[in-house]
């Protein structure tokens, strides 16, 4: 198959076919974000998306999922992505499950009847990446949209029938907006209800903006006890039915349990771990993989 590296997904799609049908993220301005600076955004043509499956075919006969890169597949046009589905349909017409990342654009741009259409033809789970529940977060790390347009998207994708992953990422507020962060960002889980809400742990990537502003001193680089504290306060103040995971390869411990039903264990656990945590800060500079 040919792939443009690098190519991103998430934990839980790891032995998922990942079929590429845009390069790039169509956005791609957040300060923080540096998994799609060395590409130029394109949409990979019906035919290139056909050879691509062609070939999976011959290599893999069976898949149980399929996961759609690169940073942002719905922004495809409507009729081209309900080709892409049918088309993904007749080479693996057993596959269990077909799931993309999505942006809060990708959402608010499309009308609820075109959202449903796409659903209806399989693509049934999206991840999207929240990052915070605050306006001033959000407009700090130039992620595009606010709180409200936010919170409209993820309504907008739940009624149209999606299954929706979110993730937050600990101490994108830095010091200075660390408690509004967790509580804002634990508002937008109660406001929408998500299937499952993910915290990861602030990566500072050279090259993006965020890790520029961390080396100059106009960002405070949290510490670790920062971030158990704020994974803490976000925890404690969800009040809707949600998976919550902690799992990921930034995160300082990996922790995961059913809010709100799980939520009494996991802040003694929290807690206990904010007593063991040094007043050490995150790194300045990420050296591990994504």
């Amino acid at each position: 198959m040919r792939y443009v590296e690098p190519v991103f997904r998430p934990p839980s799609e790891a032995y998922s076919l990942i079929l590429q049908i845009t390069i790039g993220c169509s956005y791609n301005k957040c300060t923080f974000c540096g998994m799609y600076k060395t590409k130029k955004f394109r949409e990979k043509s019906l035919e290139e998306i056909e050879e691509d499956l062609k070939e999976a075919k011959l290599i893999l006969p069976r898949v149980r999922r399929i996961f759609l890169a690169d940073g942002d597949p719905l922004v495809v046009d409507t009729e081209k992505m309900i080709e892409i589905l049918k088309m993904i349909k007749r080479y693996y017409p057993d596959a269990e499950r077909i799931s993309a990342y999505a942006t809060p654009q990708n959402l608010l741009e499309k009308s609820e009847e075109e959202l449903k259409a796409i659903r209806e033809q399989g693509l049934s789970l999206l991840y999207v990446g929240v990052e915070s529940g605050s306006d001033e977060v959000l407009r700090r790390v130039k992620k595009g949209v606010n709180q409200k347009e936010m919170v409209q998207a993820l309504n907008k994708g739940k009624k149209s029938g999606f299954k929706l992953s979110t993730t937050f990422i600990l101490g994108l507020g830095g010091r200075e907006l660390s408690h509004e962060h967790a509580l804002e960002s634990a508002k937008v889980v109660n406001l929408t209800q998500p299937d499952y809400t993910a915290a990861l742990t602030l990566m500072l990537i050279p090259g993006t903006l965020l890790h520029y502003q961390a080396q100059k001193g106009e960002f405070s680089i949290p510490t670790e006890r920062d971030i158990m504290k704020e994974m803490l306060a976000f925890v404690e103040n969800i009040n809707v039915k949600t998976t919550f995971r902690s799992n990921h390869v930034s995160n300082l411990i990996p922790i995961k349990g059913e809010l709100p039903k799980d939520r009494e264990r996991l802040s003694n656990l929290l807690t206990r771990y904010i007593l063991m945590t040094p007043e050490k800060p995150l790194p300045s500079t990420w050296t591990g993989p994504f």
